[in-house]
């Protein structure tokens, strides 16, 4: 058995990739990349001298993805595929909606294409809370709806879901649906924490926020969010229960007010803190989510930090990436 990790370059990838090794030092960690959010010399800086093989490839063409799995595939060697492949920057996907259809849907579309061309049976596919729209102040639980995306990047996550369920229902053995909250730590990015960082690193006397400051939402440590989904990868689930799953802390929130003050104290110089006046920090985001994660709980799972607790931690980490140029 392998694992074969789609967009496994990225800043969760990497991550992902890292537990992998650590639970499978014996098994062979294929990953998939076209370094579009990342690059190899991140990807090695982390990785370096570990049995990972890095494949250069846009998963939206199926031909180069044919091309890779020919010389993967054996009869008698079982494949795990993680698919993290998608467009990062919700704002731009917005703007032009090619973006997520290509890199958040097709992807998704390919990669169940070659589940069944190559008899893949074990699919894990990151998801995001975008899919659920704007509920306000309601807790957010799996079956939580309607479903009305804000965002192009949450439209094509949820129709990538609709076409997990299909093949789940055709060909797949193994399905598991990660909704993801905000996830922090390194190496970051992209996200909120670093954005702060890089507007602080031009201008250290002026930190301007998108939006009023107010946007409400759960924040999730990257190791635990990886924690999270092994997890859930090992387990079986209880009978008649669906394999979708919100993570995160447990209806658990901060504001981008309260990040930008402790990005402000972690600088250490007198910073005047500018906000908007939106109640957004652009179309497509959602201000304020509640989660509920009791379903993951109940399967024995829960992260080792809460919201504010991984936001202090990566800040610490990512500000001390900046931390010379202060």
């Amino acid at each position: 058995m392998f694992h074969v990790i789609a967009g496994g370059a990225g800043f969760i990838g990497i991550n992902l990739v890292s537990r992998l090794i650590k639970e499978n030092n014996r098994k062979h960690i294929y990953v998939i990349d076209n370094f579009s959010n990342s690059s190899k010399e991140l990807f090695n800086d982390y990785i370096n001298g570990h049995n990972v093989k890095l494949i250069e490839c846009n998963i939206d063409n199926i031909e180069e993805l044919d091309k890779i799995f020919e010389n993967l595939y054996s009869p008698n060697e079982k494949i795990k595929l993680w698919h993290l492949a998608a467009n990062s920057d919700i704002a731009t996907g917005t703007s032009d909606q090619n973006i997520d259809f290509r890199d958040t849907f097709l992807t998704t579309f390919n990669l169940l294409e070659t589940c069944k061309k190559f008899n893949i049976k074990s699919f894990f596919f990151a998801s995001s809370s975008a899919i659920y729209g704007d509920h306000h102040s309601n807790i957010i639980k799996e079956n939580t709806g309607p479903l009305m995306p804000k965002s192009n990047y949450g439209a094509m996550k949820l129709a990538s879901e609709a076409l997990c369920f299909s093949c789940y229902e055709n060909f797949l053995d193994t399905l598991r649906i990660f909704r993801f909250p905000n996830v922090v730590g390194m190496p970051a990015t992209h996200g909120v924490i670093n954005d702060f960082f890089i507007k602080l690193n031009k201008n250290k006397n002026v930190l301007e926020v998108l939006g009023d400051g107010n946007q409400e939402k759960s924040y999730l440590h990257v190791t635990d969010l990886v924690d999270a989904m092994f997890f859930l990868s090992e387990i079986t689930l209880h009978k008649g229960d669906n394999p979708i799953f919100n993570l995160g802390p447990n209806n658990d929130s901060v504001k981008v007010k309260w990040i930008a003050e402790e990005v402000v104290k972690y600088h250490q110089k007198k910073v005047k803190i500018l906000y908007g006046e939106e109640k957004y920090g652009w179309i497509g985001d959602i201000p304020k989510f509640y989660y509920d994660t009791s379903k993951v709980t109940k399967y024995g799972w829960t992260p080792n930090l809460n919201s504010k607790e991984s936001i202090k931690k990566a800040i610490s980490e990512i500000g001390s990436t900046y931390k010379k140029s202060f």
